[in-house]
């Protein structure tokens, strides 16, 4: 019997043309990808046609979305700083994960950038407090990258190595997570599915 693929979900909370968040993001597909256990699925807010709030939650881009959360092993919230808070983007994503959420029980891991010499501090200790709130188990150290618009150039490369190993950390922390806690629980239930049927005949 094969193993259950490892499935991340990183959802970019920008949909501005050239955003930093996603060139953030790159690097964090990138360095999951270099498992080869992992599939790797980026969901940009813009393709889904999400409805607001309280208007159609049977939407078919809801619907779609809380599919893929649903069946993700993890998820990595990665959003950028906007007046002291994470953006709307994500906050409309969250709020279209349905009731109870998508996100109940999957590790979350968190990522932001800003413009400002603080980072995303603020968004993130925020974002936290809701992912935590619909029941998402948000792992520790979040990664958050100051001064955004200097660490990477007109391309999209990175030009700070050291901003590039914290970014490719939130991918390390995601793995080290999942190999710790979440492979093998579902290790050990396969072994037992397999013994009991192997006492059964």
């Amino acid at each position: 019997m094969s193993e259950k693929p490892i499935r991340v979900v990183v959802i970019k909370g920008s949909v501005r043309p050239n955003n930093y968040t996603s060139m953030a993001v790159a690097l964090v597909v990138d360095e999951l990808k270099q498992d080869p256990q992992v599939h790797v699925q980026v969901i940009d807010p813009a393709e889904y046609n999400l409805p607001m709030p309280g208007t159609d939650w049977s939407a078919p881009g809801a619907k779609k979305l809380q599919v893929v959360v649903k069946n993700a092993t993890a998820v990595i919230l990665a959003t950028p700083e906007y007046h002291g808070s994470f953006s709307s983007v994500m906050k409309l994503v969250i709020e279209n994960l349905g009731f109870p959420s998508a996100l109940q029980g999957k590790p979350v891991a968190l990522l932001g950038v800003a413009a400002g010499a603080i980072g995303a501090i603020k968004s993130l200790e925020q974002l936290r407090s809701v992912a935590a709130h619909v029941g998402a188990i948000v792992l520790p150290t979040p990664v958050s990258v100051a001064n955004v618009q200097s660490v990477f150039d007109t391309a999209g490369h990175i030009t700070d190595p050291a901003v590039e190993t914290m970014i490719r950390g939130v991918a390390r922390n995601v793995m080290e997570y999942i190999h710790g806690n979440v492979c093998p629980r579902v290790t050990l239930e396969r072994l037992m599915r397999e013994g009991a049927a192997a006492s059964a005949h």
